[in-house]
Formats: structure tokens, sequence, C-alpha cells
């Protein structure tokens, strides 16, 4: 059977450990905003995207519910499940795999947000939605290859989607809501243009990649991949211990992650990262502190220290630092350093 038909392991990606660690991150804490990844074409981008959700672990939603409304959370709920709960009627549970829901850059506004059917609507007084990507996005991972090349209006659609978990459509005074919570995953060839820094600073994390340099790291990503194409169902179930693990791993990390408590003197060490190096707005002081608790769930730590801090502080402000033209988007180590040997 030909590899085409299946994705190549996460797990078995050689290299790249900023790009999996931003992956992983937003799966422990979706509220981090997304991660926007930066690279040469053939530096595995797509196949991290795709190859994640084969080590997400399943969700609990509404059964028969369109747009998989999270049960736990009746404050989030769609329309027609908040009228079944408000008439009494008993939501069964289902759990269903996280998936990775891909959108074409060929999409339209209509299509991403979903429509409404005013003639429906005005021969019923009934309201019927056609849900769109947005709906389809909800609990799962929205992954947009090329996001440089989509429209800036189909960009903030996403972001403000992202940012406020839910989809709001308006159509002739009559508007409709559902939860549309997701994390959002952007993938780019800078080569091909940059986003506009309104939206840069919107994607919680970002992260370059380079194809590896190394010798003997392009030799095992060759060695790796001429085996998975020769046999990728024997390959994928040899590794399968290896994907279940890190499953375990997310799932541990997702319940830590609640327990962790921001103290006062990791907050000021972020302050006072961002302050010196100059970061306009809160985003990046909020999204640091998310990251570096969602690291320190990951390494199965309950409080956070100031390797988290630094683990992630690239990551968050790579792409908010105002930078001169040709000038390298990864923060200086050093300065980083002293800046957090002072605080």
């Amino acid at each position: 059977m030909s590899s085409e038909n299946f994705v190549y392991p996460f797990t078995k990606i050689v290299g790249q450990e900023k790009m999996k660690k931003a992956l992983l991150l937003n799966v422990v804490d979706p509220t981090i905003g997304g991660v926007l990844i930066k690279g040469e074409k053939g530096t595995a981008k797509s196949t991290a995207v795709r190859s994640l959700a084969q080590i997400l672990p399943m969700r609990e939603n509404v059964s028969n519910c369109v747009f998989r409304c999270d049960l736990s959370r009746p404050d989030t709920y769609c329309p027609y499940c908040s009228e079944k709960a408000a008439k009494g009627v008993a939501l069964e549970p289902i759990n269903t795999e996280i998936r990775v829901v891909e959108l074409p850059l060929s999409a339209t506004e209509d299509r991403v947000a979903g429509t409404l059917d005013i003639e429906h609507i005005l021969k019923t007084g009934e309201k019927k939605f056609e849900p769109g990507i947005l709906a389809q996005a909800n609990g799962n991972l929205l992954y947009v290859d090329e996001v440089n090349l989509l429209d800036d209006h189909l960009v903030d659609l996403l972001l403000d989607s992202a940012a406020m978990g839910r989809n709001y459509v308006e159509r002739e005074g009559v508007s409709f809501s559902h939860p549309s919570r997701f994390i959002l995953v952007g993938t780019m060839n800078p080569e091909e243009g940059d986003l506009r820094p309104q939206l840069l600073d919107r994607f919680g994390l970002s992260v370059d990649v380079k194809g590896e340099k190394d010798a003997k790291f392009r030799a095992e990503v060759v060695k790796r991949r001429l085996k998975f194409d020769e046999d990728p169902a024997a390959y994928i179930k040899a590794n399968e211990e290896e994907a279940k693990e890190m499953t375990r791993r997310i799932t541990d990390a997702k319940l830590l992650f609640k327990k962790i408590e921001t103290d006062d003197d990791a907050i000021d060490m972020v302050v006072g990262i961002t302050t010196h190096f100059g970061v306009d707005g809160h985003r990046a002081d909020i999204t640091m502190m998310k990251a570096a608790k969602a690291n320190a769930a990951l390494d199965g730590r309950n409080e956070i220290d100031k390797d988290d801090i630094r683990e992630v502080a690239d990551l968050v402000l790579s792409h908010r630092i105002r930078r001169r033209p040709f000038e390298s988007s990864v923060i200086d180590a050093g300065e980083l350093e002293e800046c957090l040997r002072t605080l």
C-alpha cells in the first residue's frame, strides 16, 4: 500500500525540537493562541502538524451534535444543545478523536464561517445554519498551509474565533453563534511573503525551522524516511508504544496544568523579559505565562521555574520584537540569559 495513505509518526521526526514543543504546548493549553511555523520547504512542517493527531487524547463531546459541543462546558454550548439542556433533555456523551481540519487557500468567507439560510428563516421563523470549516474545527486542530497567502480578512476571522472560542455569523440582522475552540496552526515559507505585524502578534507562538545541517542528523532523516516508505503500516506499528506513551504524557500534562498556580515571582520574571525586549501590548506577557505553565506540566512539574520561561521565551517573542530588515528573527540567547540573571 502506498505511503501516501499513511502519515509519518510525530515521535519519529528527527530534530525540530522547537517546532514539536510549540505544538505540544498548544495541545496542553489551547488558549495559548496557536502557532505559526515558518521555514523553507522540506523541513517537516506539514508532516509534524498532520501527524500530531496520532498522539492526541480522545475528547468527550455531546453525541449527535454537529458542532461536537464539549459536554463539560454548558456555557459554551451551541443553540441546539442549550435549548435541549434548558428543557431538561439529557445530553449523551461520546468520545471522539481529535483530528486535523485543513483549510484550503481557495476557501471563501461563507465556506469558513458558515451561512444562514435567510429564505428558510423568513418562511418558517426558524433559524437554519449551514456549518462551515469553523464548525468542523471545534475541538480539533485547524491547519492552514501557506497562511501568508490567505486573504487578511480570513486570517482575521480565524484568529478572532480562536481567541474567543466562538464563531459569530450575522446576515440581514439575523445572528447565530456556535462554539469554535480549536488549535490554530499556520505554516508558511517566508520567501513567499510575510504576514502583517498585527496578524503575527495574534499567533501565540512562532517558530522558525531550518533543514538539519549536521551530517549525522541528515543521514538519520533519510534512513527513517526510507524505512517508513518501505512498509508504512509496519513502521507505524513498530512505533505504536512510543506514540501511546506520548499520548499519556499529554493527558497527564493537561490534568497537571490545571493545578499549577502562577506565582508573583514567575509573573515578575515574564514582565521583566517583555519590558527588556520592548514588546508592545500585554499579549506576550500573558502568552509567556501560559506557555511556561504548559511547559512545566509537560515536564511533570507542578510549579513554574526559570527554565520554563527560558524554554518558551523565544517562541513567544521572536515574532513580536521590532526588527530592522534582514535582521534575525531569533532573540539573542546571551541577551535573554543576562536578562534572566538579573531578575
